[in-house]
């Protein structure tokens, strides 16, 4: 006999067990061969390795459900035991919600563009998301991941920055070289805490279902079954752009998200993303969305900061314009 405790981070076990454990005792009889002992959070399983591995299977798809849509009735909970598919019908009651977070709070396409981009993922392979900074890009991108990973649409997330900032400063820092990188990826790892509960998340990177690295750990990989984010693209070089695209696989899609007003590139007009825009604006099953500062959803002030500095860069592109002329 196996034993093995299963703790249920990132839900209410009082609600997911339903009232006077309703659904605790639908999951005992669905399971006769185990023994089952829920406390608080834990929850003790005995029984065969087999049977275990089958529970801990539907387990999953009852707390993702539960964590993807907020509720779960005793009616769903029996048909997910039954193997009965019943999202599609909870997705139409939730709308334009695209899932909900770590907190219950849902998380959802707040502008316009942001619902541009959620619907550009379900119908293209490749995206590209450009904005100013707090526009919403690389959040959006990421929920719709993490919403398709739930779905079993994919097997893996991969998310992925160029570490222009670190450069050959990366001796200089402390650590190891994960550790040194870490700090340039921390916003990635700040969205997904939003929307999966840490010991989850935690198992999904220590085997690979998401996985977090710079851009150059990419090369030589073929990406299949997953999505793929590349955040901060403004600062890959075309060469570096090229070798990222060219890495997709089957049952993929990327999005590629950056700000062209932040590039830290030593030669700016050198930037990979400015460049592969114009090369692609005209191929097929690519989505362009392009986001502003009315898609800010940051402070307020945000908008008024983003808006001084385009008008700076105005100013100047006309007093480059005049010099040339002379």
């Amino acid at each position: 006999m196996t034993e093995k405790v299963i703790y249920l981070e990132g839900i209410d076990p009082l609600e997911f067990w339903g009232v006077n454990n309703s659904n605790f005792n639908i999951l005992k009889s669905h399971f006769p061969n185990l023994k089952l002992i829920a406390r608080g959070h834990e929850l003790k399983v005995l029984g065969e390795k087999s049977g275990i591995k089958e529970f801990e299977d539907k387990l999953n798809i009852l707390i993702d459900f539960l964590q993807h849509f907020n509720s779960l009735t005793i009616n769903e909970f029996e048909s997910i035991l039954l193997d009965q598919d019943v999202s599609l019908e909870k997705s139409k009651e939730n709308g334009d919600i695209i899932l909900f977070g770590t907190n219950g709070k849902p998380v959802k396409a707040r502008t316009a563009n942001q619902q541009l981009l959620v619907k550009a993922f379900n119908e293209y392979d490749l995206l590209f998301a450009i904005g100013p900074a707090g526009s919403g890009k690389t959040y959006t991108a990421i929920a719709l991941a993490v919403k398709a990973l739930k779905n079993r649409e994919v097997k893996k997330i991969i998310l992925t920055r160029p570490a222009v900032e670190a450069g050959e400063r990366l001796g200089f820092l402390p650590g190891d070289f994960k550790e040194k990188l870490d700090p340039y990826l921390q916003p990635l790892y700040d969205a997904l805490h939003d929307m999966i509960p840490q010991k989850k998340l935690s198992e999904f990177i220590e085997d690979g279902t998401v996985q977090i690295a710079p851009l150059a750990y990419m090369r030589g990989r073929t990406l299949s079954n997953a999505v793929v984010i590349l955040d901060e693209a403004q600062n890959t070089t075309l060469k570096q752009m090229k070798m990222f695209l060219t890495r997709m696989g089957i049952n993929t899609k990327f999005i590629v998200t950056g700000d062209i007003t932040q590039i830290d590139l030593p030669e700016p007009d050198k930037s990979g993303l400015l460049k592969s825009v114009k090369l692609l604006q005209n191929v097929g099953n690519i989505a362009f969305i392009n986001f502003d500062e009315r898609d800010i959803v940051r402070h307020q002030l945000v908008k008024i900061i983003v808006k001084a500095f385009e008008k700076d860069e105005e100013i100047k592109n006309v007093e480059k314009k005049m010099k040339k002329n002379k």
